[in-house]
């Protein structure tokens, strides 16, 4: 098996995704400092060593209901993600993971020298999650069952009767189940219904990216049983070893803070998601489902090449959506919500004309 060194995806999301209307986005936008009422005590760079900065792990603890010792801080969810493969796979292991999903799980996988058994989420079903798929996916081999919930690249949720059967089928195979809940923190008006509360096969990875346009204080963190947290923690000893205090001290301000960004965010997710959908009966070239929530949709191009839609699109449209194939799916593309109203309504009208313009070939 050859060894995955780098992320296909995140080469083109640094270097080619940007455009005067970027659909490519996942995350709400990026929040000034400002926003967060920060004075000079909150950039402190006099930290201190150990694992965790306390208030923080409290206040991460608190939100989920958790204890400070199932809470690893770490920067952003990507390297959450990378930090619980790593701990939780060995080389030759095999992990079941969802098809189509975030590309960076399946390439940080690969690099630890584990093996990807795909399990199918079906456009025509809504991507849900079939425990049954799951279990005949499973083999002698498999130590972790991989999810996104909320699933990127469609935001389909995946209810808690599903994720139980999910990890009983897990723990019948002495396996564990990951989930990253970034995208589950966009259901705004309820807490987060973290996976972690429903048993102690779930290792949980989340930031505060997507929701809050807080990616510069890449405050990621992974909810795990005591005994996986502390595993985590060692391990991360020899990838980021402290952490920057003013990170830190930063995200305990910003915590304080998310309930009053939610309410904008979503308003504004809220109105694009019913823009998209006045948008699409007008279109006979895509199917799409469009769930109640998230910052992102995935869909199908029916008719026609969807690596010459997203070029054309770009070229003469100054407008990015994802290629599906950064996802597996290239008869699929990846479509963002989380954009001001009048970019989203400006860059779906040229979406429209570009698939106009495909279909006169």
């Amino acid at each position: 098996m050859t060894r995955t060194t780098a992320s296909p995806y995140m080469e083109w999301a640094k270097n080619r995704s940007t455009a005067r209307y970027n659909l490519s986005r996942s995350g709400v936008p990026d929040q000034p400092l400002s926003a967060l009422g920060a004075t000079l005590q909150d950039v402190a760079t006099d930290g201190t060593d150990g694992y965790g900065w306390g208030p923080l792990l409290e206040t991460i603890a608190r939100r989920f209901g958790t204890s400070p010792d199932c809470v690893v801080h770490l920067p952003g969810t990507s390297m959450a993600n990378f930090v619980a493969l790593a701990g939780l796979l060995s080389p030759g292991d095999d992990i079941v993971a969802e098809a189509p999903t975030y590309e960076l799980i399946l390439s940080a996988a690969r690099f630890l020298g584990a093996n990807v058994v795909p399990f199918i989420r079906r456009a025509e079903d809504e991507f849900r999650v079939d425990p049954e798929d799951v279990a005949r996916a499973i083999t002698s081999r498999t130590r972790l069952v991989a999810l996104t919930n909320l699933h990127n690249p469609s935001s389909a949720l995946i209810p808690d009767d599903v994720l139980f059967r999910v990890a009983r089928i897990a723990r019948e195979a002495g396996a564990r189940v990951l989930v990253d809940e970034v995208y589950l923190e966009t259901l705004y008006e309820t807490p987060p219904r973290t996976a972690h509360r429903l048993g102690p096969e779930f290792v949980v990875t989340s930031s505060l990216t997507k929701a809050y346009g807080l990616s510069g204080l890449r405050c990621g963190w992974v909810l795990a049983e005591p005994d996986v947290a502390r595993r985590l923690w060692r391990l991360n000893d020899l990838f980021g070893v402290n952490h920057a205090h003013p990170a830190e001290t930063l995200a305990l301000r910003a915590f304080a803070k998310l309930a009053d960004l939610a309410p904008g965010f979503n308003a504004m997710l809220e109105t694009n998601r019913e823009r998209l959908r006045a948008f699409l009966p007008t279109r006979t070239d895509l199917a799409c489902f469009v769930p109640p929530h998230g910052t992102v949709v995935f869909p199908k191009l029916l008719s026609g090449d969807v690596g010459r839609l997203c070029a054309h699109l770009r070229e003469k449209y100054e407008t990015t959506v994802v290629p599906g194939e950064f996802f597996g799916r290239p008869a699929h593309f990846r479509l963002g919500l989380s954009v001001e109203t009048d970019v989203f309504q400006e860059g779906i009208a040229r979406l429209g004309r570009a698939l106009d313009d495909l279909a006169r070939g």
